[in-house]
């Protein structure tokens, strides 16, 4: 095995409003046993379908994780997070392809917090933990040399 994914990259119905992405060719490095599709959201405890949720920064630099109705899910997303970076470390997995926008898994961007569909530069919980423990992260755009 080579990759986590994000389960929603390979057809699950995992996302915030129950649905998924199609990328073939994401789906068969799957199918080949090369990647291990995982949804943080979903392991760290929240529904399918759920409440759509962003990262609010504050100006002391701490994020949280809050969905439009002012929920605060940043335990559910620090957990799924962590078992996303136990995943690679239990499988031998350095790389990682992760949907970018994600408040999991954006890559290179995410919204900014204010539930009005507008994205800023920054990472997703289980993107940057993944980063700092030296995964090297792709997106759905960036893919890297498959197979």
């Amino acid at each position: 095995m080579r990759y986590l994914i994000s389960a929603c990259l390979c057809g699950c119905n995992c996302r915030y409003d129950g649905g998924s992405f199609d990328y073939p060719a994401l789906r068969r490095l799957v199918d080949k046993g090369l990647a291990l599709p995982f949804c943080p959201e979903c392991a760290g405890g929240l529904p399918t379908p759920r409440t759509p949720c962003e990262i609010v920064c504050a100006p002391d630099g701490t994020r949280a994780v809050i969905s439009r109705t002012g929920t605060d899910c940043t335990d559910e997303y620090r957990r799924g997070a962590e078992q996303a970076l136990a995943l690679c470390r239990e499988h031998g997995l350095f790389s990682a392809i992760l949907k970018d926008g994600s408040p999991s898994c954006g890559v290179t961007r995410i919204y900014d917090g204010t539930h009005t569909g507008h994205c800023i530069a920054g990472q997703g919980v289980t993107a940057a933990l993944l980063a700092e423990n030296g995964i090297a992260l792709f997106t759905e755009d960036d893919l890297p040399p498959l197979e």
